[in-house]
């Protein structure tokens, strides 16, 4: 291996309080029922679309309130996102090791670009990606492995040479998809039948049980 691949929310920062408190600002502003942090686990991950649609009773669940509600999201987002949101145990330490080893690091995330940038830049400063890529116009959200072909190339290391590491199923298929090792993590969002269901080679309990893997 010469290279690791990582999701960003539930992988590398824990960011699910901002995210939850985001959306049920949105959603009391509409006086619409909320929802606790567990339920937001399977809410986030694929993008704010997918979770505005999840986070909407179904009977709401369509245009415009879809798009006036992601518009809202967006918002409130930017004006929380660093309110709870830190790096999870062991991480600065992990990437640190990564760095020391030579391994080449990268981030891909369904986060919007503007916010991938922005968590990346400051929850994880002082460590020097390769890359970092969050949801773009035209280019397809993870599973789809075109960002993370993307990146490969980018970096100058073949797919079949790079660990992904995540949280989430969605995770795990994309690294499949684009001919990655899959390493699931279990300190964040899902669970470990959720990783294994996706693809995962491996499952680790602990940022420092990667290195061991390597």
């Amino acid at each position: 291996m010469q290279a690791i691949l990582f999701d960003l929310d539930g992988t590398l920062l824990d960011t699910l309080d901002d995210l939850a408190s985001s959306m049920n600002a949105v959603l009391t502003a509409r006086g619409l029922p909320l929802h606790d942090n567990e339920s937001y686990k399977y809410f986030v991950g694929d993008g704010v679309e997918n979770l505005v649609l999840r986070s909407l009773p179904k009977e709401l669940r369509r245009e415009p309130m879809l798009s006036e509600c992601i518009a809202e999201m967006r918002a409130e987002y930017s004006r929380r996102w660093n309110h709870s949101s830190r790096p999870y145990q062991g991480i600065p330490e992990l990437l640190a090791a990564l760095t020391s080893r030579g391994m080449s690091t990268a981030v891909l995330s369904n986060k919007p670009q503007p916010m991938t940038d922005l968590c990346v830049t400051n929850l994880l400063a002082g460590h020097n990606f390769a890359a970092v890529r969050g949801a773009r116009p035209g280019v397809a959200k993870k599973p789809d492995p075109a960002a993370a072909l993307e990146i490969a190339s980018e970096v100058g290391v073949a797919p079949a040479n790079w660990l992904y590491v995540g949280d989430t199923a969605t995770d795990m298929k994309t690294a499949v998809a684009a001919g990655m090792r899959p390493i699931g993590v279990l300190w964040g969002f899902r669970d470990a039948a959720e990783l294994c269901d996706g693809g995962a080679e491996s499952l680790i309990a602990r940022p420092s049980e990667l290195l061991e893997l390597l």
